[in-house]
């Protein structure tokens, strides 16, 4: 022990200062960025997020899809910049905004659930037509492929692989 405390390690504060990197020299006055610790501006990719609510529609009887987007400071994108991330072939047709049955908030894009049920069903008459098949466990799956398709620009399943 008195080896330690010659040493100056009996105190743990003051051994674990010594093993901690010394802070980062402060950037400068104007606000720019320290080379050292952050990137430049343009390195950094800036995205956009999107919170996806997934509700049953009683009357198509089939998933609906909700899109709730936000900028890169978690602001919420405005209606025009939600529709830059979409389809254009799909934008004002079969993605509209609507008021959330069960959220308060403004508007949010919603995929309208008129050919879920066909579209659906034609993915998995393709799937048995190949000899394989869909587990029920797997339908909500293959519905986010299928809105992946509407909204290319939104990718949010890397875990698993359908083949139809």
């Amino acid at each position: 022990m008195e080896e330690f405390e010659e040493a100056g390690l009996d105190d743990p504060d003051d051994a674990l200062a010594r093993t901690l990197p010394a802070p980062a020299a402060p950037c400068a006055a104007s606000g720019a960025p320290s080379t050292a610790t952050e990137p430049a501006g343009e390195e950094i990719v800036r995205t956009r997020t999107y919170n996806l609510n997934i509700t049953y529609d009683n009357y198509y009887r089939t998933p609906r899809l909700w899109l709730q987007g936000f900028d890169e400071s978690r602001q919420p994108l405005s209606v025009d910049q939600m529709y830059e991330d979409f389809s254009q072939d799909h934008a004002n047709k079969t993605i509209t905004m609507e008021t959330h049955p069960h959220l308060a908030g403004p508007p949010q894009a919603s995929i309208h659930p008129c050919k879920h049920a066909d579209t659906m069903k034609k993915l998995v008459e393709t799937a048995e037509e190949g000899g394989r098949q869909i587990p029920v466990q797997k339908y909500l799956i293959v519905f986010l492929k299928f809105m992946q398709a509407i909204i290319p620009t939104i990718e949010y399943d890397f875990t698993q692989n359908i083949q139809l």
